[in-house]
């Protein structure tokens, strides 16, 4: 696979718009392996294989256990590999990422709720949403993943 273009030199501005949200959400007062977490958990669900590769390295560069991330996409099944923060994370992740099947129901807001403050659920589905747009761009324009590069 090879790239179609470079959007960053392409549209600079506009990737520069999407890194302030990127950096909003990084100042928030989400832990930044959840952040990651969910983004991980996004691109698994929207087949993203450059922001697999870089989630992935993130988690690890933040000294999460490779057994916690092979267990991302199954993380209901994974007892208490995950805590209720992270469960509820990735919960409402896959939920808010899969809007046009589910609906966001109301048992997944409250479900939420439970967990987090309701300005954690604003940053949560803005870090949720940003993802969406990352794994759109690099799918579209076919972002080779770094693991591809170093072979």
């Amino acid at each position: 696979m090879s790239a179609r273009l470079d959007y960053t030199k392409i549209a600079p501005a506009g990737v520069k718009a999407l890194g302030a949200v990127y950096g909003y959400v990084a100042q928030s007062s989400l832990s930044p392996v959840l952040v990651e977490l969910v983004y991980l958990r996004v691109s698994q669900i929207n087949n993203c294989a450059f922001c697999l590769d870089l989630h992935t390295r993130d988690l690890i560069g933040k000294n999460q256990p490779v057994e916690k991330l092979a267990l991302v996409q199954a993380w209901a099944e994974a007892g208490a590999v995950f805590d209720e923060r992270e469960r509820a994370a990735l919960a409402w992740a896959e939920t808010v990422t899969r809007v046009a099947e589910t609906n966001v129901p109301d048992s997944a807001y409250e479900a939420a709720r439970k967990v987090f403050s309701d300005e954690e659920i604003v940053d949560l589905t803005i870090a949720i949403g940003l993802m969406n747009a990352y794994n759109r761009m690099a799918i579209s324009f076919r972002n080779v993943p770094r693991a591809a590069l170093e072979k």
